[in-house]
């Protein structure tokens, strides 16, 4: 919403339901710390990826890194989620590249098909790690978001935060985006900007296409050689995928932002040029294969995180698997 990053007139309007909102999350958070209620402790590392403020902001290409960087150490990492928009009738449900979307999420499905990671989805997280811990075994386990989720102990706390849109006016839903106050920030172990530098940033991230793939015949053509294209996206920051693919030089002569985690059909094609080549993210993509055409053809991006301190903070978790064997 456009008035959660200006101190707008609504916002004003709104700020005593923001109070309430920070008072009951402020209560609850207290009670979990002082062992009123409380939390699973899990029996490896828990490392959260989560955001403060509410919309896309990255956490999936980060946790994607996070797992890659931690393979490569010869970790082997398993990854929960709570799985928004799946349909499934049952969790905790263990997803993998196959699993298909509708039931397992488009970004747990995404998770599964770019690291080859054991996903578990679950609204209870303590479900999901046991059973990921009851079939694999894990060194750590990896949290797509839930850093409000505090029925789950964790080892490590990484926020991600998009660069520009930052923390919008700075107060907390729904006169703002937050879900908690911007001192919550000193708490957690490092705190990535995509998408360039701010205030907050421990680490920087930017999000690198090399290619497109085109989603029946799987040929790669790099980016340059699409000269005009359509564009769809169904992520949080839809306009910050157009803004990628403009800046290869691509001249989209329709851009089209559907909302997150958008239930994709072939009839919501049909406005499109078929004779223009259709470009999407990823995550649009794992939902889209039953139904694709010739022309349409999907971005993937790496992450790219730069900064000691994300550097640091994987030798820490190295660390915190050593200590637990």
């Amino acid at each position: 919403m456009n008035f959660w990053y200006s101190r707008s007139k609504i916002a004003y309007l709104l700020l005593p339901f923001s109070f309430l909102f920070w008072l009951i999350s402020t209560i609850r958070r207290f009670l979990f710390r002082s062992g009123i209620i409380s939390a699973y402790k899990a029996p490896v590392p828990v490392v959260i990826v989560g955001n403060l403020s509410v919309g896309g902001n990255g956490k999936t290409p980060v946790v994607i890194w996070l797992v890659q960087q931690l393979q490569a150490r010869g970790l082997t990492c398993g990854v929960i989620s709570r799985g928004y928009g799946s349909r499934s009738e049952v969790y905790p449900l263990l997803v993998n590249a196959e699993t298909d979307p509708i039931q397992g999420g488009d970004e747990p499905v995404l998770i599964a098909k770019r690291t080859g990671a054991p996903v578990c989805i679950s609204p209870n997280r303590r479900q999901a790690v046991e059973l990921l811990l009851s079939r694999y075994s894990c060194d750590v386990i990896i949290s797509d978001d839930g850093l409000q989720h505090y029925k789950l102990q964790r080892d490590v706390e990484i926020v991600v935060m998009d660069a520009v849109r930052g923390l919008g006016n700075g107060w907390v839903l729904p006169a703002g985006p937050l879900r908690e106050l911007p001192r919550r920030l000193a708490d957690v172990d490092l705190v990535i900007t995509n998408g360039g530098e701010n205030a907050y940033s421990d680490a920087v991230m930017r999000l690198v296409p090399h290619y497109a793939i085109n989603l029946v015949t799987n040929e790669k053509r790099e980016l340059k050689g699409f000269k005009q294209a359509t564009a769809i996206a169904g992520i949080g920051n839809p306009s910050r995928f157009f803004k990628m693919l403009q800046g290869e030089g691509i001249q989209l002569v329709a851009a089209q932002a559907f909302q997150d985690h958008q239930k994709f059909s072939a009839d919501l094609f049909t406005r499109f040029d078929p004779t223009l080549p259709l470009l999407m993210t990823e995550k649009d993509a794992v939902k889209c294969g039953g139904f694709s055409q010739q022309n349409w053809w999907y971005v993937p991006v790496d992450a790219e995180i730069s900064g000691e301190k994300s550097t640091a903070l994987l030798d820490k978790i190295q660390q915190m698997t050593q200590q637990g064997k």
